[in-house]
């Protein structure tokens, strides 16, 4: 194989690489930027599940404990959903808000 055969199909390779890469984030901006309310609440749900996990990797919460703030994350996600689904996709502020208390709740249990 020839060098610059061979340096094309790395270039190739490389943007292959790259487009896989990019593009989830690059979806994930677009649909943010239509939907910021639901972004914001989404963001603080995958941060708190990164909170759970590090604790347990700390040895500050168990796994039973650990199983119940998930379940109670993933239930404010699935009101979430609900919530979205009578707006077309959207939610409101009061919706936001109440989202946010309830992810408050969970915040705390999972503590400092």
């Amino acid at each position: 194989m020839s060098k610059s055969y061979r340096s094309v199909l790395t270039a190739a390779a490389a943007t292959v690489s790259l487009g896989c890469l990019t593009a989830p984030a690059m979806a994930q901006g677009a649909w943010a930027a239509h939907h910021p309310l639901r972004a914001e609440v989404d963001a603080r749900l995958a941060k708190q599940d990164r909170r759970i996990d590090e604790k347990v990797r700390m040895g500050q919460l168990g796994p039973a404990q650990a199983a119940h703030l998930h379940a109670a994350d993933r239930r404010i996600r699935a009101q979430e959903d609900r919530m979205a689904a009578r707006h077309g996709g959207h939610i409101t502020e009061g919706e936001q808000r109440k989202l946010n208390a309830e992810e408050d709740r969970v915040s705390q249990e999972i503590g400092m």
